[in-house]
């Protein structure tokens, strides 16, 4: 019994032995791999804690909070509402700011086209904003529009909005190519803007746009019609003078009803009957 027992711890003792001598041969295979990565996942570990404990720090120091909120191309009353929507207060810190979003959300405001921001340490974000600017109002369904000069549709008309501006009409908002018959009107517009006198743009009453690209202009010093398309208006400008002129020396220029600039030989003038 006892010759049993001595066996069975010689045998524990074996296994122990055995055991003892695999662990070192497992260490040494796998120690220099497994060491490497230990060390630089300790290294990320540690540089991580170390921004994270210094942008905490940042976020929450004193001396970076936002304290001048500097907006350039705007007026007094956009620049309170930009505050205000984005709510940017003093309590804010400069450095957590996100100007990305920031962005976007001045962006959203009906007379702000683009805006550029950064940071000025210690106290100032620096906002670059380029305003839109009306080119002329377009009438739908009921509803009066600002348009830019590209042709875009940015703000709906209140009471107090200067209406000064040619009126385009004949466009829906629901219907498709909405953008490219508005841009072909904005392109006339440009045309008379380099005009002087009677054809100047302050001449100009209504630009109503017709399928195809066809377009019939209202002028206030003439009641007739005048139609061509619209990019044709700079080659055919001559032209329409020359007419309106012959009109005016033979006396008949209050009886012209329409005038059609859509022929290759010249235009072609209605006339009131009777």
């Amino acid at each position: 019994m006892k010759k049993r027992s001595s066996l069975a711890k010689q045998s524990v003792r074996k296994q122990r032995k055995d055991v003892f001598i695999a662990i070192p041969r497992m260490v040494r295979r796998f120690s220099p791999g497994c060491l490497k990565v230990f060390i630089l996942l300790s290294i990320i570990a540690i540089v991580s804690l170390a921004f994270l404990s210094m942008y905490n720090y940042l976020i929450s120091s004193p001396y970076l909070k936002l304290q001048i909120v500097d907006i350039k191309g705007v007026n007094k009353k956009i620049r309170h509402e930009l505050i205000l929507m984005c709510g940017l207060n003093p309590d804010m810190s400069l450095v957590a700011l996100n100007l990305n979003k920031l962005k976007q959300k001045m962006e959203t405001h009906p007379w702000i086209r683009t805006v550029k921001l950064e940071r000025s340490f210690p106290h100032t974000l620096i906002v670059k904003a380029e305003k839109e600017a009306p080119t002329a109002i377009l009438v739908t369904d009921r509803v009066y529009y600002y348009v830019n000069s590209w042709g875009d549709v940015f703000k709906e008309i209140e009471a107090s909005d200067n209406i000064d501006f040619p009126i385009i009409t004949g466009i829906s908002m629901k219907r498709p190519k909405t953008h490219e018959l508005l841009q072909s009107a904005v392109k006339i517009i440009k045309t008379l803007s380099q005009e002087k006198g009677l054809w100047s743009l302050n001449g100009l009453s209504e630009i109503h746009v017709k399928p195809y690209g066809f377009v019939s202009l209202y002028f206030n010093h003439i009641a007739a019609e005048i139609k061509l398309k619209s990019d044709d208006l700079q080659e055919k400008m001559d032209g329409l003078k020359k007419v309106v002129k012959h009109l005016r020396k033979t006396g008949r220029i209050r009886k012209a009803t329409g005038i059609d600039l859509n022929y290759m030989d010249g235009a072609v003038v209605s006339f009131k009957k009777g």
